[in-house]
């Protein structure tokens, strides 16, 4: 009778279904995160929102929210761009250019605050009425200077309760200070309106407009009056919102950045898995070669078998996949990083796309398990399946090899290097190594048997057992070690990273705050103090076809801030700061290779172009603003167009409001910090969660497969205890092993990359690595014993 291949892999199947477990749990979860990230990545692609503000305006012209520039050299250049930190605006100039092509409105919108709290409420021109849908309930718009119409909510904030009727007079703190307006009519709509001259004189940037809008105009005659210096915008894209943008550039980080790791994790260990399982019926295959299988035939079972299991854990995957980014999508919605209006886009792509990763994977992870007892000849399967290839691969010892050189070079190269390029390269280090544990993972699980196995040997016979067990069998140890190595990296990385910056930001802020007090959100033309203001700009780092620009943490300061900041000055000093001159923290110079003398190029918060001078560079940035200039140079750069903060020492003066002590003002920071410290603890929990669902996996995989082993350790005279109890010392020799070396990877990473961010090396609480630790040795403990115990209490009952 002829062999058939396809028949005898649907009765593997059929007959042995927990020889497949493991490996239908593997791709199942593969699937499961790949297509979590690719749905992630999908919404982030295709998020948008409806026209707001410009529902009613046929046309909209405004700047563009991208600063761009070329990356590359020669035929691989390529275009990259970034947000803006803040609303670029368009040059006013521009009004009167696309006034003869349709009726031309202006719009600026900046926030006024009134005398009865501390609350902001939205302002702008009356002219902005005839695309907002803004309608009087009393009165008449305003006209002239010093009039004002106030919405519903904003007379208590403008006069205070009662106040706010018509001829009534009211004073609103704006950018250019406070103002007092007479009250000549009431809005049905939330917001204060003035005449469209005088909000763009209050709005702090009179020379610029937030947007243009246009009635009756032909876009295709705007844009070309516009000639490249705006944006002409029509349908969806006049939702100008910035929380879109930042929605965007988050879910497309999740589910590019973190989805592209979090998928190499994946397959990875999905093809370690596929491979055991291959690799544990070494003696059926070398019986099918004895009785006269060719090659061919092995391959094509192997094949059949990935096709019979892997379309199912593909569909049945891509359930939890479907819920885990559901539920990642809407803790980061609850946590306002995504405005409502953006919801969750889930189509076939990235559903179909994670079941073929996971059958591709399956095919080869299969097909390479497969070629030693393909190619093995008939007459010496049986021999050679009944023992363990002692000698190195010849292809993945090599490549091992040029892993751990290139990990080394990587760290190597993070520990001199400075600022992003430091971070750039660590990053390269876990993967490298992590590459260079699965493909050396014999070689190294035998190393860790010897140096491991010695102190078993005086645990008693149950411990030499072990320990001889591990040194035969060092393939099968080296599939237990491998996703508890992931686990501990991983996991080690991402937590003690984020718990490093947090503890280097607390220590920063602690030791630069000098002020008694901080007063938020003060008054325009507050004084008694040192007047901040808080917010990004775009640095420009790297040289020649490296070049990019990166969101860089400033502040702008009115006054002497020595006396109120210990920034921690390295070089050169802030006495010299005034406008044109910028300070710099030392992360920044780094990156830039500049230092004091050197012009840096900026973009301000609004996009418009800056080349200061580097007067000072100093290491607290972290905790208090990268980048340090005088606050006139972001005059009419900035959304608020006012100071964020007002710091004093010594006695509070009256009249400014409430303050915070240092150590409240600190606390908030933390706060504010929460949804990226959210962020890397739900990563974490990703890959460490799935690596430790592939160790327990694996580790229960094992275990079954050595049932013969242990039945005939009880044929010999072993007890049940003494059974268990060299498990026991097998699953702890593996967990030590995996968190030592999950350990040194997580910590060749956190070195290079803490000293490029945080200047000092990683802060890792003891009890929060004793708990990873305590984990991973519990979860080796259970995968271990629990499947023991069931096979021998079966082998019990059968016998």
């Amino acid at each position: 009778m002829p062999l058939r291949p396809n028949g005898l892999a649907r009765a593997a199947v059929r007959f042995r279904p927990a020889a497949f477990a493991g490996t239908f749990v593997a791709l199942l979860m593969t699937v499961a995160i790949v297509s979590a990230c690719g749905i992630l990545l999908e919404s982030g692609i295709r998020a948008s929102l409806p026209p707001t503000r410009y529902a009613q305006a046929p046309v909209v012209v405004a700047a563009d929210q991208q600063i761009h520039w070329e990356a590359g050299s020669g035929e691989g250049a390529y275009e990259e761009s970034v947000r803006v930190p803040e609303r670029a605006r368009v040059d006013a100039a521009l009004l009167e250019r696309l006034a003869p092509l349709g009726r031309a409105v202006p719009d600026v919108v900046f926030p006024v605050r009134g005398d009865a709290g501390p609350g902001s409420a939205e302002a702008s021109g009356w002219g902005a009425s005839a695309f907002t849908g803004a309608a009087l309930a009393a009165g008449r718009a305003p006209e002239a200077p010093g009039e004002v119409v106030l919405g519903a909510g904003a007379a208590g904030a403008g006069a205070g309760a009662g106040g706010g009727s018509a001829g009534d007079r009211v004073s609103f703190d704006t950018p250019v200070g406070k103002r007092e307006f007479r009250v000549v009519g009431r809005a049905r709509e939330a917001g204060v309106w003035f005449s469209d001259a005088e909000a763009r004189a209050l709005s702090g940037h009179p020379g610029a407009l937030d947007a243009v809008v246009l009635f009756d105009a032909d876009p295709e005659r705007v844009r070309a009056a516009v000639d490249g210096r705006a944006q002409v915008l029509t349908g969806a894209a006049r939702a100008v919102d910035p929380r879109l943008a930042g929605a965007r550039d988050l879910l497309t980080g999740l589910g590019g950045s973190f989805g592209g790791i979090a998928t190499l994790v994946a397959v990875f260990t999905a093809a370690g898995t596929v491979a055991l399982c291959v690799a544990q019926r070494s003696r059926e295959f070398a019986l099918l070669r004895a009785v006269g299988a060719t090659p061919r035939q092995i391959r094509r079972i192997v094949a059949t078998e990935a096709l019979l299991v892997a379309p199912v854990a593909g569909v049945l995957g891509c359930v939890p996949g479907l819920g885990l980014a559901a539920w990642w999508f809407g803790q980061l919605k609850a946590k306002g990083a995504i405005p409502d209006g953006v919801e969750l886009a889930v189509s076939w792509i990235p559903l179909v796309s994670a079941a073929g990763i996971g059958l591709v994977t399956a095919l080869l992870a299969g097909w390479a398990a497969a070629r030693r007892p393909a190619r093995i000849r008939p007459g010496q399967a049986l021999a050679a399946a009944a023992v363990e290839r002692v000698r190195p691969g010849w292809i993945r010892t090599p490549l091992g090899l040029a892993a751990v050189a290139g990990g080394a070079a990587c760290a190597r190269l993070a520990a001199t290097s400075g600022g992003e390029d430091a971070a750039n390269a660590a990053l390269g280090v876990v993967m490298l190594f992590m590459l260079a544990v699965a493909l050396l993972g014999p070689l190294i699980a035998r190393a860790c048997a010897g140096l491991l196995g010695l102190p078993l040997r005086a645990a008693g016979a149950s411990g030499s057992l072990a320990a001889a067990n591990s040194r035969a069998h060092a393939r099968r140890l080296a599939s237990a070690i491998t996703p508890i190595v992931l686990a501990m990296a991983f996991a080690s990385t991402l937590v003690f990273l984020q718990t490093s910056e947090e503890d280097a930001t607390r220590r920063q802020q602690s030791a630069g705050l000098l002020a008694d007090h901080v007063i938020t959100d003060p008054p325009a033309d507050a004084r008694g103090g040192v007047a901040l203001t808080r917010t990004s700009v775009l640095a420009m780092f790297g040289e020649g076809a490296e070049r990019r620009f990166q969101s860089t943490s400033a502040q702008g300061v009115a006054g002497d801030v020595t006396t109120v900041l210990d920034l921690g000055v390295r070089e050169g000093s802030l006495g010299a700061l005034r406008p044109g001159t910028v300070a710099v923290d030392r992360s920044v110079a780094e990156s830039a290779r500049l230092g004091v003398g050197d012009h840096v190029e900026l973009r301000l918060p609004d996009g418009v172009p800056a080349h200061p001078e580097i007067v000072a560079v100093y290491t607290r940035g972290l905790g208090l603003g990268q980048i340090t200039l005088p606050a006139s140079d972001l005059t009419g750069h900035t959304t608020a167009g006012r100071a964020t903060e007002l710091l004093v020492r010594g006695p509070l003066p009256a009249g400014l409001g409430p303050a915070m002590s240092p150590s409240d003002w600190t606390a908030a920071q933390s706060t504010d910090r929460e949804v990226g410290a959210w962020a890397n603890a739900v990563m974490a929990a990703v890959l460490g969660g799935f690596a430790a669902v592939a160790a327990a996996n694996t580790l229960v995989m094992t275990v079954l497969d050595r049932r013969r082993e242990l039945r005939m350790l009880r044929l010999v005279g072993s007890t049940r205890s003494q059974v268990l109890r060299m498990l026991r010392w097998e699953a702890l020799l593996i967990g030590g092993a995996g968190i030592t070396l999950g350990s040194a990877i997580a910590l060749a990473t956190l070195f290079p990359l803490t000293k490029a961010v945080t200047g000092a090396p990683p802060h890792i609480p003891p009890a929060l690595y004793a708990s990873f630790a305590a984990a991973a040795l519990a979860l080796g403990l259970a995968a271990t014993l629990l499947p023991a115990r069931w096979s021998l209490r079966r082998d019990t009952y059968a016998s």
